[in-house]
């Protein structure tokens, strides 16, 4: 028999963890996070920020208008001549510095270091260019996230972890006046604390923001320390590889995927995750190494769209039992794959954001429960319904 599992029964479970203030809690933000956001346009609308695809896109374009053209066009056909699976800004900047460290003051594969040292620093412009988005005054998931965050007095802080380079995060952290450590200390030129950031000895109200792979407002210092703010030699800071392209940069990548470790190491830590395609290899090794060993941890991996467009979240879930994966149209709960029973549970209330049962068509009687949290509007909403009231401000974000 094909395994059914109860999307009421599991979304009240996910309700009860994110209600508990004596539990380590965390948010996982990623790429499909501030596409949910909608903006209008001559045309229609588009994202606030766009996904990583659409993003890769607008970069390329933007460096094929420039003097950079022909070093890009390279980077591209070697990745493809490679067989690099999945080209993106974040491959090709990691290549990028890859070479970097093989080529030292020379060339390598008919690119000179000075090449790659300004493509480097052009795509990190144009990210940073294209995500430097005020958040709308308008509610929004952002906003609902963040009156969640303070809504309660918990004996443990809530943990947010983003592989994004916006500042929606901070923007709506600081719309509800809620204080938050980002590894960062100072003002002018702040500089990463990484002492705070292993002993973590802030109270408990403040939140934790950890960006994995680098922000717009990180810089360059005139010592080439990485810094939040100051003296810029780089637009902005973007780090999603692990290589040892630079001492000074590397160092934040390691201190942020370190919290993420370290989290999901604590007794009975829940994290729920939103808008993450699972196809970062290191990222998902962390999550891996965290949840088989800490069986007391749960992982919500919020998916939007259909199950089997992601096989490598699909391939977690099969080995470890503590990873609950919901997509819309089914679900991998202790490591067992199966669809959503569509029986009617009666009076939802809270789990309507959450789930919906649609009638078939053609009149038929039958109905098919559908998923609806991996979309981050959704999730948004859901985090506004379990504080039981709206948002202050008579339902928009102050």
């Amino acid at each position: 028999m094909s395994t059914i599992h109860d999307p009421f029964r599991h979304v009240n479970y996910l309700q009860q963890c994110l209600s508990q203030d004596k539990r380590s809690l965390g948010i996982f933000v990623a790429a499909g996070c501030p596409v949910s956001i909608r903006v209008p346009i001559a045309s229609g609308d588009e994202p606030l920020i766009p996904d990583m695809q659409q993003l890769t896109v607008f970069v390329g374009s933007q460096i094929r208008l420039g003097a950079h053209a022909v070093a890009f066009e390279k980077i591209e056909k070697h990745l493809k001549d490679d067989g690099c699976p999945n080209i993106n800004i974040e491959t090709q900047l990691s290549f990028i510095r890859g070479l970097k460290a093989i080529a030292g003051a020379g060339h390598v594969r008919d690119l000179a270091v000075g090449d790659l040292n300004d493509l480097e620093e052009e795509i990190c412009s144009c990210i940073g260019e294209r995500v430097d988005r005020m958040l709308p005054t308008v509610e929004n998931p952002y906003s609902h996230l963040a009156a969640w965050i303070g809504s309660t007095n918990r004996s443990e802080p809530v943990e947010i972890f983003t592989t994004n380079y916006d500042l929606l995060m901070e923007q709506a952290l600081e719309r509800f006046r809620i204080p938050y450590f980002d590894g960062f200390s100072g003002s002018k030129d702040a500089f990463l604390d990484s002492h705070s950031i292993d002993h973590d000895e802030l109270p408990s109200r403040w939140a934790r923001l950890w960006k994995l792979h680098g922000s717009i407002n990180w810089t360059l210092n005139e010592a080439k320390q990485v810094c939040r703010g100051g003296s810029v030699s780089n637009k902005c800071i973007i780090h999603p590889s692990h290589l040892k392209y630079d001492e000074s940069r590397r160092m934040p990548y390691l201190a942020m995927i370190d919290r993420l470790r370290s989290f999901i190491r604590k007794p009975s830590s829940a994290l729920v995750i939103c808008g993450y395609s699972f196809r970062d290899e290191h990222l998902n090794a962390c999550l891996l190494e965290g949840l088989t060993g800490n069986p007391r941890s749960a992982v919500f991996g919020l998916i939007y769209g259909k199950l089997a467009n992601y096989p490598e979240a699909t391939k977690l879930a099969g080995i470890a039992g503590n990873l609950s994966l919901m997509a819309q149209d089914g679900a991998i709960i202790g490591t067992r794959s199966g669809g959503w029973d569509n029986r009617d549970p009666g009076e939802v209330g809270i789990w309507s954001e959450a789930v919906e049962l649609i009638a078939m068509p053609a009149g038929g009687i039958a109905k098919v429960a559908t998923f609806h949290l991996g979309d981050f509007a959704r999730l948004g909403n859901f985090f506004a319904a379990l504080i039981g009231s709206d948002i202050p401000g008579g339902g928009h974000a102050i």
